[in-house]
């Protein structure tokens, strides 16, 4: 965590910018925006039309004039000025008047682990451009570990998974600190590509829109796992035709083309294992890993880990506000750092001189 506790204390407001949705927390009033990470503007103008749900909804429903865009990707800003007319939008105006009345206006921000200074210095900009003065950077793993109630301040190994959109970051945590981790730019994002381009590929369906959520259209019941449905029934347009059309698609065929991408997240957890001290791989089998992020939720996917790894697989309360929720929980002082009991005085144990004898 690049910002202690006693710098988040003073902050005012955080925020989590996601690939997927954005969420801000004012201290005092909560989380007041959860919306995806989205704006429609209109090229010709450069107005912005909408932002959040309804910009989401636009994709792939607009003229060639009004663009959908991101201003975030992976985790990092990737256009300044378009999450900042984001943000403004979001908050509204009357929280932005009541975020500038505070003489100095502080912000915190969640960054992903391996964030370099050029990442960092856009999400300090991007808050500053909502008036912030000072702006407090914090590690994603750190702020979703106290969001979810795990012991980060206490010296016991806690293993975290932070399922994301476009990335996977997995870390072994220890006195405040992140012991080892891994990040790989494999998430929620992969896993959907993976099961579009098995429809195009073997049954040459075209989903209506990129942004449908294609797993939850081709998994349901127990998902990833074999006690699921045998099959589903998909709508897409034909790649040939142009026509609307119904498939039904074995999802034993779906479970098979996303493993590649989740291959790749049970390295990242072999991985850190191997460089994590084995002590602390001892206290892991009995705690085993928390994950949290929207991708989380995937059916079956706590299941597959648990099969993988042989260590007890948990999903956090609220998986998806898990990082903006810990930020808020380190704004509002509710979590203490450690206390070292101070050292005995060696002149305390000591036995007093017996009184001379008369």
């Amino acid at each position: 965590m690049t910002a202690t506790l006693e710098q988040l204390r003073r902050c005012h407001f955080a925020v989590d910018l996601g690939a997927a949705r954005t969420r801000v927390y004012v201290r005092g009033a909560g989380l007041v925006v959860d919306q995806p990470s989205a704006a429609a503007v209109n090229t010709r103008t450069g107005a912005l039309i909408a932002v959040g749900e309804f910009a989401e909804r636009m994709t792939g429903r607009t003229p060639d004039y009004i663009r959908v865009v991101r201003p975030v990707s992976g985790g990092t800003v990737v256009d300044i000025e378009m999450a900042q007319r984001m943000l403004r939008h979001l908050l509204g105006d009357k929280m932005r008047r009541a975020l500038r009345r505070k003489p100095f206006l502080r912000g915190a921000v969640c960054t992903p682990h391996d964030a370099d200074p050029l990442a960092q210095r856009a999400a300090i900009e991007t808050l500053v451009g909502l008036g912030a003065r000072r702006v407090e950077l914090v590690d994603t793993l750190i702020a979703a570990a106290v969001g979810c109630g795990l012991p980060v301040e206490q010296p016991e190994a806690s293993m975290i998974m932070v399922c994301g959109a476009a990335a996977t970051e997995v870390a072994v945590l220890s006195l405040g600190a992140i012991v080892t981790a891994e990040r790989i730019r494999v998430g929620g994002e992969a896993v959907d590509h993976a099961i579009v381009q098995h429809l195009r590929h073997q049954h040459e369906l075209m989903l209506p829109s990129q942004n449908v959520r294609p797993l939850q259209l081709a998994l349901s019941g127990n998902g990833l796992t074999p006690h699921g449905p045998a099959s589903t029934e998909i709508h897409g347009r034909d790649i040939c035709t142009g026509l609307a059309r119904s498939v039904q698609v074995d999802t034993a065929a779906v479970r098979h083309a996303i493993q590649t991408p989740l291959t790749a997240v049970l390295d990242s957890i072999g991985k850190v294992l191997r460089d994590c001290p084995p002590d602390l791989v001892a206290d892991l089998a009995d705690r085993g890993i928390m994950m949290v992020g929207g991708s989380a939720l995937l059916p079956g996917f706590d299941e597959m880990l648990r099969r993988a790894t042989s260590m007890p697989v948990h999903i956090a309360e609220r998986p998806d506000v898990c990082a903006v929720q810990g930020l808020g929980t380190m704004l509002e002082g509710k979590i203490e750092p450690m206390e070292l009991a101070s050292a005995p005085d060696p002149a305390l144990d000591q036995d007093p001189e017996p009184d001379p004898i008369d």
